[in-house]
């Protein structure tokens, strides 16, 4: 009986009409979203997808608050096949360690070089988080990159096209991003311990 309570309170499994708190819990910076995230923000232990239809649509401004806590650790924020060079005075505005980011271009630039360096960031034990920008990947390498980030206790965040949604994914976390009015409308498709649900926040948070 041990054992069932255990498996039950470890996050792992989830019982319906029940929301599970999550352990090591990144905060969002984005109130009314962590409110509504088990343990109150981005999964600290996990692989989350993060999936709009176009680039630019407002998904790398929602990680920002996030990546300025953690940049102020003394580990790296891992930048896996950015398709662009982000604006240095922009992440520092933010608030943003410029000196604890560091990018990482394959040579090939392919979409397994990609996800390869991805877990080998995530299992150097030197990341605080780690981001990766990839289009389609079979469960087998989320699955790799799930179970990476479970392991080291590292925050992973995939950025993917929006026509990935329809692909089972191991992912933690799972959400579209689209420009709202106010701000952005984030619709979460998977999410370990609660229900599936929306909500529009502003940029700023």
């Amino acid at each position: 009986m041990t054992g069932l309570n255990e498996l039950l309170s470890s996050g792992r499994v989830w019982r319906g009409g029940e929301t599970l708190p999550l352990a090591g819990a990144v905060a969002t910076g984005h109130a009314a979203l962590d409110e509504r995230l088990p343990g109150g923000g981005w999964p600290g232990n996990a692989l989350t997808e993060i999936l709009s239809e176009t680039r630019g649509s407002g998904e790398l401004g929602l990680v920002m608050p996030a990546l300025a806590d953690l940049s102020d650790e003394q580990r790296w924020i891992a930048w896996v096949g950015a398709p662009y060079l982000p604006y240095a005075p922009a992440l520092s505005e933010h608030g943003v360690n410029l000196s604890r980011l560091l990018f990482v271009r394959p040579r090939e630039a392919s979409l397994a070089d990609n996800l390869w360096v991805m877990e080998q960031a995530l299992r150097s034990a030197t990341c605080a988080a780690v981001l990766g920008w990839a289009g389609q990947a079979d469960a087998r390498q989320l699955r790799r990159l799930q179970l990476a980030a479970e392991e080291a206790g590292v925050c992973c965040l995939l950025f993917r096209p929006l026509r990935c949604r329809s692909q089972a994914s191991p992912a933690a976390l799972r959400m579209s991003v689209t420009p709202d009015p106010q701000g952005l409308r984030i619709d979460i498709l998977k999410c370990r311990g609660a229900r599936p649900f929306s909500i529009a926040i502003s940029r700023c948070g």
